[in-house]
């Protein structure tokens, strides 16, 4: 325990005076460090070999070993010889030691529907859906976390003679379309190489489509894909799609029927140029988009051409209901993407299990709220590198030989359990002021941890509360029953305990429950809206059983 000293004034006369204490190694890290040492320190080799042996990290080399190595050079607690147990310490609880893998290492050459897409809604307010400002700003902030599908609404201005993106119907105020095709030709590429699609949700007459035409085309330029006929057989995959821009909404009426059948008129057809400002614009739409129409089957499948087909989150929860399989199979080749009802004026979310659960790659959301939900949906892309695809689980795609497909509504056996067990956590002392969690002492900090999957894998366990303590060492061990492991991510929350039960926020993350590296690992937090801490962070143990 180090001298360092704390003190909360409890009234004009008294203080209350709290020692620091030092983050130290738990009982099983000193007892691993044991197994691995030699003379009371790790060698490059021995560090190598936990690397492979305890850690899980099959492909690690002895350069990997030797920049961990490096990485703790400039600490005093270093030796040239070999790590002791300090140095090990902070090794397994700092920032080259993460939870998951950085890099992109998914197949990337299938098609576009055999992936979840990190998916927006509205992506150009900036609050509620009912009266916040239409700007770039959102636009800008989600495509530099990763978000690849960017929705774009289109209204005609007040002078019927541009074009504006607005929530229609709404008291939101405008943002002119080429300030949004700019923001996003500046920003795609910034925290992924992999294509960015925009949906145009389009209230525009013909006319104004073709000046639409005309922006797409000569602000993205090469960026833009644009197919070769109009309709797609599959979709391309994202790896030849690389940095390329796609544009997906429905296509324009044609007026050809409209056409008067007198051929030896002289008059001039008026439908001729609003027929040619029509083609300008569909055109350019590589992923043609629909809505349910009465009468017609929307789950239906045409093996010559794909589609994207919308549904709000109510939509999907009926359908699910009786058409379950009919919807996976669906998805296997076209696209789906859910939206939020039109009641989350707040910009609130909705659970993204569901769609995903029956292939739904795209499951949009209103990226300036904040909340479980997106917690979750964050967690889900921090898979495959956060390069904003993730690849369907291989049950999703495939059928058996009788043709049948996955059915989400069954419920499965278990096929795996993950043991978590939770250490310590630190940080929290040079992130905040002293008084931010409590006036008269230091935080007392508990965690919960579960799991976010199908209803079967669903729970949320939490630790005891640790008084009085910056550096709260909890040591508590959970286990997690998943059958559908693939689908599920591992949440995790720090809270700082209120007697009154209004518990105060610690920060918080999700990830991928297929992606977690074994052993020791240092897991960051991030405040509500998904901003990284600097410094905050847990120590922590995952492990994979089989069920017995």
């Amino acid at each position: 325990m180090s001298n360092n000293k704390q003190s909360f004034k409890v009234c004009f006369c008294f203080r209350r005076i709290f020692r620091l204490k030092v983050a130290e190694p738990p009982e099983d890290i000193k007892r691993m460090f044991d197994m691995y040492a030699e003379n009371g320190t790790i060698s490059l080799d021995d560090l190598h070999s936990f690397l492979v042996e305890f850690q899980g990290e099959g492909e690690a080399t002895k350069e990997d070993a030797q920049t961990i190595f490096n990485s703790l050079k400039h600490l005093n607690i270093f030796q040239r010889k070999g790590l002791h147990l300090d140095a090990f310490f902070r090794y397994l609880f700092g920032d080259l030691n993460p939870p998951i893998s950085s890099k992109v290492h998914h197949d990337m050459k299938a098609p576009l529907a055999h992936y979840f897409l990190f998916t927006g809604h509205n992506s150009y307010l900036t609050g509620n859906q009912l009266s916040s400002d239409s700007s770039v700003y959102p636009i800008i902030q989600a495509l530099q976390r990763g978000v690849r599908v960017i929705e774009l609404d289109l209204w005609p201005n007040s002078k019927k003679n541009g074009v504006e993106v607005r929530h229609g119907g709404t008291l939101t105020s405008p943002v002119e379309l080429i300030k949004c095709l700019r923001a996003i030709k500046d920003n795609a590429f910034t925290a992924s190489d992999y294509p960015v699609v925009i949906t145009f949700e389009d209230h525009l007459p013909s006319d104004l489509q073709a000046k639409v035409a005309k922006m797409v085309t000569e602000t993205f330029g090469d960026m833009l894909y644009v197919p070769n006929s109009e309709f797609l057989p599959e979709f391309p995959s994202p790896e030849i799609l690389k940095r390329k821009v796609l544009i997906s909404t429905k296509p324009p009426e044609s007026h050809e029927s409209q056409r008067r059948t007198d051929k030896d008129s002289d008059e001039d057809d008026p439908y001729e140029d609003e027929e040619n400002s029509t083609l300008q614009y569909k055109q350019l739409i590589a992923i043609h988009a629909g809505k349910p129409k009465g009468g017609f089957d929307m789950w239906h499948i045409d093996p010559m051409k794909v589609r994207r087909l919308s549904l709000s989150e109510q939509q999907l929860e009926r359908a699910s209901k009786n058409r379950g399989t009919d919807i996976v199979r669906f998805t296997q080749r076209n696209l789906l993407r859910i939206y939020p009802k039109g009641t989350r004026l707040d910009s609130s979310n909705y659970d993204p299990m569901l769609g995903w659960s029956h292939g739904a790659q795209m499951v949009a959301f209103n990226m300036q709220g904040h909340g479980k939900h997106l917690h979750i949906m964050e967690g889900m892309f921090r898979a495959n590198g956060s390069c904003g695809y993730v690849k369907k689980p291989d049950f999703l795609l495939s059928s058996s030989p009788d043709n049948e497909v996955f059915n989400p509504e069954k419920s499965f056996r278990v096929r795996q359990i993950l043991k978590v067990k939770l250490y310590m956590g630190e940080g929290w002392h040079s992130d905040f002021h002293r008084t931010h969690f409590d006036l008269y002492s230091p935080p007392d900090f508990f965690a919960r941890v579960g799991i976010a999957g199908v209803p079967k894998d669903t729970i949320m366990l939490e630790t005891k509360p640790i008084e009085d303590e910056w550096i709260p060492v909890w040591n508590e061990e959970f286990k997690f029953p998943l059958s559908v492991p693939e689908l599920a991510v591992l949440r995790i929350e720090v809270k700082e305990y209120d007697n009154s039960g209004n518990h105060d926020f610690g920060g918080q993350t999700c990830l991928p429950i297929s992606e977690l590296r074994t052993g020791f690992r240092a897991v960051p937090l991030h405040n509500r809206r998904g901003i990284k801490y600097k410094s905050v962070k847990l120590l922590m143990k995952f492990e994979f059983e089989s069920p017995e």
